[in-house]
């Protein structure tokens, strides 16, 4: 959003140089000058068109899908819960106070080395690359989850 406010605000207040950079972007794809010239007019008229035009050209930012938005948010929050879920569930189902503590520190991280692995394998990176960032990144904040909780309780 900031960034097409600042595109508008460059197209109303220096609108010469925002007019040679669209058509710097049509040179750029080995079009004439004499080309260029009714293609700059005819985006430079629509200050809409322009803006998007800046933003999808110069800067390489599309809008975003919102089915893909909403896809995303859920995808994230119902791993939260799950992720949320694994070390709580020795808690839910144990009577022991310290024996859900153990089984929790030995289920966390065979937790977080499975889901690195599986995210790797997904994204296309090294699955055990992923398993081993996820484990330390997820080991950091397990223990200074903890840490804090001991220092405040």
């Amino acid at each position: 959003f900031a960034e097409r406010m600042r595109e508008r605000r460059e197209t109303e207040h220096i609108p010469e140089e925002e007019a040679e950079e669209v058509a710097r972007i049509f040179r750029h794809y080995g079009l004439a000058e004499e080309q260029i010239a009714p293609l700059v007019a005819a985006i430079c008229s629509d200050p809409d068109r322009w803006v998007d035009f800046m933003m999808r050209f110069e800067l390489g930012l599309e809008p975003p899908d919102p089915v893909r938005a909403r896809k995303s948010a859920f995808t994230i929050g119902f791993a939260y819960v799950v992720g949320g879920l694994i070390p709580l569930l020795p808690y839910m189902l144990l009577d022991q106070l310290l024996t859900a503590l153990g089984v929790s520190i030995l289920v966390t991280p065979l937790a977080l080395l499975l889901f690195g692995y599986i995210k790797g394998r997904l994204t296309g990176i090294s699955p055990w690359r992923s398993a081993l960032q996820t484990f330390l990144i997820g080991g950091l904040a397990a223990t200074a989850a903890f840490l804090l909780a001991r220092a405040i309780g």
